[in-house]
């Protein structure tokens, strides 16, 4: 962590040039994909329906339309790409992470109000599949939880909605403890998935600043500011799980980076991160890939220090729920056999295992793409320097962006992410998105237009599923 590269940003022309060409060809590349997975998507769906999506790689259907959030959002992110880059450069540190939020939040929830109250945000947690129709089955939790595996598969009595059976039984538990303190129904469901959400942005700001640099985090926020997966983040309880999974990522990179005389602070977020850790694989089955995002941090901080404490953490609410009486190996066992007896059995893997990357492109956007362009190239370099311990903040940066890649692939290589990944990989898309801070800083502008554009037209053209 010592050795660190000035970068002048002084390269020929020509290098410069080749670089914004290659920029531009692997965002071109990125639409030539989208295009593909819809037409050849849209073919195969009529041909068979096997697809089980209207309109391929998404869950959307075909839905111009504004709303009440058309103004908000095309002023959002007007003043993000007018603004953003300046106020990132200038803020103070924690000034900047609250702006960041703010922002993120006003992006999140104009995005929904294109579709209004009810449909964009209240009544999207209250749908047959979704957690809140299942909230008065939950008046004996310790019942319910003991009893939670017994109504997974399909075909069993008052077997679980899809969603719930999909899921941990945290993911539903956390809905039902919003209901009894007082914040049931879908509206309180949305505002705290958008508030969770949103605070996303902030963790991964941290992270950045605390394994690469803050010039790098600074020139990231824009960009993690204004994603297209905000879409998304704002209609899914996928957003809440993201921040979850991203706030056990920057913790654990505070701990892994705090000096060994500030032993306090560095005990506490490793502790704090793997609770987080521990409630993010009872959220989601698939996220306990995280891993191979933590496991980065210790590797790009050089130091195993805080494993004690994180495993010690990463053991409370496994060990909670499962004196419950989950039994969390069962539950992923029987969600397979669920998800074969639904869609899942007759979605195409040869498909979907290209167009999930497909679905990725719209929602992490073309600067993403082309930034990730850019982390490919210094892929080599960055793994030497960590080698040898004389990476430089973009290496790390870049060896960070790989690792959520990594994380990713695996999950789609599994064939447990047949369609719909524009939702569920929220998680590992939001750590793809510092790796548009690689790209030169006169081109910002111009890409968040990109990202913001592709956003509103998801919006605008589409009714997406989430």
């Amino acid at each position: 962590m010592k050795t660190e590269e000035r970068t002048t940003g002084h390269h020929p022309p020509q290098q410069r040039t080749t670089g914004r060409r290659g920029d531009l060809i692997a965002a071109a590349a990125g639409v030539l994909l989208v295009t593909a997975a819809v037409l050849i998507g849209r073919a195969i769906q009529d041909a068979h329906g096997t697809l089980v999506a209207h309109w391929p790689p998404l869950l959307a259907s075909w839905y111009p339309h504004t709303g009440p959030g058309t103004p908000a959002a095309v002023v959002v992110a007007a003043a993000v790409v007018a603004y953003g880059p300046g106020l990132a450069d200038r803020l103070p540190w924690r000034g900047l992470l609250a702006t960041a939020w703010a922002a993120s939040l006003a992006w999140i929830l104009s995005l929904a109000m294109i579709d209004g109250w009810g449909r964009g945000i209240a009544e999207r947690l209250t749908t047959k599949h979704e957690y809140l129709q299942v909230i008065d089955r939950f008046s004996d939790i310790g019942a319910a939880l003991h009893g939670f595996t017994g109504h997974i598969l399909i075909g069993r009595p008052d077997n679980w909605p899809a969603h719930v059976a999909g899921h941990p039984p945290g993911a539903t538990l956390t809905f039902v403890l919003l209901d009894r303190v007082g914040l049931g129904g879908g509206g309180w469901a949305g505002v705290w998935c958008i508030v969770f959400g949103g605070s996303a942005v902030v963790a991964a700001l941290i992270a950045v600043r605390a394994l690469a640099d803050e010039r790098l985090a600074r020139s990231a926020a824009p960009f993690l500011v204004l994603a297209p997966m905000a879409v998304w983040t704002g209609a899914s309880a996928d957003g809440y799980f993201a921040a979850v999974a991203a706030w056990s990522v920057a913790l654990l990179a505070l701990a892994a980076t705090r000096r060994p005389r500030s032993p306090r602070p560095a005990a506490a977020a490793a502790l704090g991160s793997g609770l987080l850790y521990g409630l993010t694989c009872y959220l989601s089955y698939g996220l306990t890939l995280i891993a191979l995002l933590l496991l980065s941090v210790l590797l790009l901080a050089r130091t195993a220090r805080p494993v004690p404490l994180f495993l010690l953490g990463a053991l409370v609410v496994p060990v909670a729920f499962t004196l419950a009486g989950f039994n969390w190996w069962e539950g992923y066992r029987l969600l397979v056999e669920r998800y074969y007896q639904g869609a899942g059995g007759i979605r195409p893997y040869s498909y979907w295992v290209w167009a999930n990357l497909a679905a990725t492109t719209v929602s992490a956007g073309l600067a993403t793409v082309a930034g990730l362009r850019r982390a490919a190239a210094g892929a080599p370099g960055s793994v030497r320097a960590l080698r040898t311990g004389t990476t430089s903040a973009r290496h790390r940066l870049i060896l960070l962006t790989l690792a959520a890649l990594l994380a990713l692939l695996v999950a789609d290589l599994s064939g447990m992410s047949k369609a719909e990944t524009e939702r569920i990989w929220q998680p590992f898309v939001l750590w793809l998105l510092p790796a548009a801070a690689l790209l030169p800083p006169d081109t910002r502008r111009g890409w968040l237009i990109a990202q913001a554009v592709v956003a509103l037209l998801v919006n605008h053209l589409l009714w997406t599923g989430w």
